[in-house]
């Protein structure tokens, strides 16, 4: 067994686990990336896991690993970055362990962050999202299911990922229906709900007839929750469907992420400010929640409204009479 082995089971057991008490996202997050990247180095050199050492985790293994999830795997410069950071991590605790290899560790922390472009965000609109709810047939139990789904997505702007882990008590139909989710962060926050989706939700539970901690949306034939993945199938499995019935939908690259967009841009489009669509949504600060104002149009539409135009008249070029240019070119 090598140096590393130990000093990685460190990492995830005393500095993830104990000392920072990460979710079980970031674990799980940061195993992949070591997964990805043993896999990527026993492919290339055919040392297994066991047998590596610190040293063999140097600056131009990581950058080469780097390169290989951006062109073999295509990820995109998010997710590479995402990477990066969970092994700069890992370097900072081994850092405290191996004073020895300070060099090589500087070197991987060096390793900067890629930059990328920033797109304005995709959103439906009313109609879209119409379209979208009137895709599930109500008449199954998969249908109630899913348009449940989709409304409580569309209308909370929850993560898939807090979608997903929601159990049926974590709903309240009653007095000040809402619902209840543990957020990015460990930040527990409640999502009130309209008597539409109150409505759509009365008869899903009806149908469910499950306990108070069963998952609130299981996969047909089980008991256990919907993953991320199988949310984000159905998206677009009645993305499809709704194109049909919105041609528009046909152009849109629809995710679950851009059902949350699309509940803070009808807040934002409602006039609800961004401070309370920063709690809605389970931002930690402001800055996440900008993104909404590049893509309003309207409230663009707004602010150029009451700006005072340039003093510019309309002009079209005439050519030059022939007579005076060629008295001019004498």
């Amino acid at each position: 067994m090598s140096s590393l082995a130990p000093t990685l089971e460190a990492f995830f057991t005393d500095r993830l686990m104990r000392q920072q008490r990460a979710s079980p996202n970031t674990v799980a997050a940061y195993r992949d990336t070591f997964r990805l990247l043993f896999g990527n180095i026993h492919e290339a050199t055919g040392k297994t896991p066991a047998k590596l050492n610190l040293e063999d985790l140097d600056a131009t293994t990581i950058a080469s690993f780097l390169q290989h999830l951006e062109v073999a795997r295509s990820n995109c410069v998010r997710t590479r970055n995402a990477r990066l950071s969970a092994i700069h991590s890992f370097f900072e605790f081994a850092a405290l362990r191996h004073p020895e290899h300070a060099g090589l560790i500087q070197r991987v922390l060096a390793i900067p962050e890629k930059r990328f472009d920033t797109a304005i965000v995709s959103y439906l609109t009313r109609p879209e999202v119409d379209a979208l709810l009137a895709s599930p047939d109500p008449t199954t139990w998969t249908g109630q299911r899913d348009r449940a789904l989709l409304l409580l997505a569309v209308q909370t702007g929850l993560r898939v990922s807090e979608v997903a882990a929601l159990r049926c008590q974590d709903v309240v139909l009653d007095s000040a229906p809402h619902v209840r989710c543990h957020g990015k962060g460990r930040k527990e926050r409640c999502t009130p709900l309209t008597k539409e989706t109150v409505g759509i939700l009365r008869v899903w539970m009806r149908t469910r007839q499950s306990q108070p901690t069963d998952p609130l949306f299981p996969s047909r034939g089980s008991n256990r929750q919907l993953t991320r993945g199988a949310i984000w199938r159905l998206i677009v499995k009645y993305a499809s469907v709704a194109a049909d019935r919105c041609p528009s939908l046909a152009s849109k690259n629809l995710t679950p992420h851009v059902l949350r967009h699309t509940a803070a841009m009808t807040l934002l489009e409602s006039g609800v400010d961004l401070a309370t669509i920063a709690l809605w949504l389970g931002h930690a600060n402001l800055q996440s929640t900008n993104i909404y104002l590049h893509a309003d149009m309207a409230l663009k539409e707004r602010a150029l409204a009451r700006t005072t135009p340039a003093n510019v008249r309309a002009g079209r070029y005439r050519p030059t009479d022939e007579v005076l240019a060629f008295l001019q070119g004498l």
